[in-house]
């Protein structure tokens, strides 16, 4: 209404110009012809003038604001949640997904590169737990007041909120959260004669129950980060750390030169010097070691748990049988010592807002659409990738899917992250690179690890 005031407005003042260049060209004399030409031209000119501002104001008015989210890749389920909460804004924003590459660490060098740059393009993003230091450090995500964190960490699981906050502000609020679980094959284990649920099974148990069974324990082996999800796992169960204060940046200490570290490298060595390794440990990641446990050698394998609902898929589509599916079982991640409750490793996607956004406020309220109850619901049921709320796992749709719901909560409310520091990547970097690959694994692996650690913070070695 106010556009059409101001239109009608315009028109008004176009006819009052036009009558008085009418009268001025009635009264002039015949010689000043040129004068009543440019007498003519300056009306016109004015109109044109108006009738555009009315125009640029119109499309102002009417232009809606994108947000633009990047995300990691799925099964479209993150593109699902923009649609439906660009549908929930009534107009307000409309939300805009990008999708990342599919490796964790290319993920991290897209964002960093144009955050660097201060990109306001960068309105949300998707971000692995373990690059949440380093972007929150840069200065490159946008902190949650005292009041917001209370209403994104309310019924949040401990974890993900460790995982998501930063010098003692969450930077990012969880999405979905996700751990490893112990998965095996019912009929080996029994001819083995183990039960893997029990709370005291160790590395060693599985490796050697593997063995009696001619099976395979599946790991992910190969040089990248699942490796590294693997080590520092196994620290943690162990009792230690792979630094002792990782917020220190490069003056940190490494703290997996110790016992701990010793024992980690000493399943990783037993396993790979076993009957029970698969014969490409050494460039095996979740998807290669979910095709080897689903073969006729699958024995026991330590995974995301994704895979269960890839294994119903693959029975969907007839790859599968379903005596196959019927024949997995799960249970808690192996302990390094039965005496000491394992840790396990800790991954998911928090959303971070950039920085250098020109939308704060709406990237706020998508925020609290695309992690509510609800929306990590859907996702789970949807892209079963396990949410960040505790009351997720309530729901009996999540549990048809996931009969192990209990155990996914419960394991990422003990799981342990790995090192929270800015310097993640060449961290994480100087610990592969030392255990890798695992058939060279020794005693003298974590002091060589330590030893990276330091050089590498302190630019004597580039890798």
């Amino acid at each position: 209404m106010r556009h059409l005031k101001r239109v009608n407005g315009a028109v008004a003042r176009r006819d009052r110009e036009q009558r008085f260049v009418a009268a001025v060209e009635l009264n002039s004399a015949r010689g000043r012809r040129s004068s009543s030409q440019r007498s003519r031209r300056g009306p016109a000119l004015l109109c044109s003038i108006l009738l555009a501002s009315v125009l640029a104001a119109c499309g102002q008015a009417s232009a809606t604001p994108t947000l633009n989210w990047y995300i990691n890749p799925d099964n479209g389920g993150q593109a699902q949640l923009a649609q439906k909460c660009t549908e929930r804004s009534n107009g307000a924003y409309v939300i805009k997904t990008s999708v990342l590459p599919n490796d964790a660490t290319a993920q991290r060098e897209q964002l960093v590169r144009r955050l660097a740059a201060q990109d306001a393009s960068i309105d949300l993003m998707s971000l692995d737990p373990p690059f949440i230091p380093e972007f929150a450090n840069a200065g490159f995500l946008r902190p949650f007041s005292q009041d917001e964190a209370a209403e994104f960490t309310r019924g949040v699981l401990q974890g993900p909120i460790e995982s998501s906050t930063w010098d003692g502000e969450l930077v990012a609020a969880p999405f979905w959260a996700n751990t490893q679980l112990l998965w095996f094959r019912k009929s080996v284990a029994q001819e083995a004669g183990i039960d893997p649920t029990k709370s005291n099974v160790t590395w060693n148990d599985l490796i050697s129950a593997a063995e009696r069974a001619g099976a395979t324990m599946q790991i992910q082996g190969n040089r990248y980060e699942g490796y590294m999800v693997l080590v520092s796992a196994l620290v943690s169960s162990a009792g230690g750390q792979i630094l002792a204060n990782p917020e220190a940046g490069k003056d940190v200490r490494p703290a997996i030169a110790s016992e701990a570290g010793r024992e980690a490298a000493e399943v990783i060595s037993t396993l790979a010097e076993s009957d029970a390794r698969d014969p490409a440990i050494s460039t095996s990641d979740e998807e290669t070691a979910r095709a080897a446990f689903q073969s006729d050698r699958g024995g026991f394998m330590i995974n995301w748990p994704y895979v269960y609902g890839a294994a119903q898929e693959a029975v969907a589509e007839g790859s599968l049988d379903q005596a196959a599916v019927d024949d997995i079982g799960w249970a808690r991640y192996p302990r390094v010592e039965a005496s000491q409750e394992s840790q396990p490793p800790l991954g998911g996607i928090s959303l971070g807002i950039g920085a250098y956004s020109q939308h704060h406020d709406l990237a706020l309220d998508a925020v609290r659409c695309i992690t509510s109850l609800e929306s990590q619901t859907e996702y789970m049921v949807g892209a079963k990738n396990p949410g960040a709320r505790a009351a997720v796992y309530d729901d009996p749709e999540v549990r048809a899917i996931f009969p192990m719901a209990d155990l996914i909560r419960d394991s990422i409310n003990a799981a342990a992250p790995r090192p929270k520091t800015p310097y993640y990547t060449d961290v994480s970097t100087a610990v592969v690179r030392s255990f890798h690959p695992p058939r060279s694994v020794s005693p003298q692996t974590p002091e060589r690890a330590a030893s990276l650690i330091v050089d590498v913070l302190n630019d004597r070695v580039l890798l």
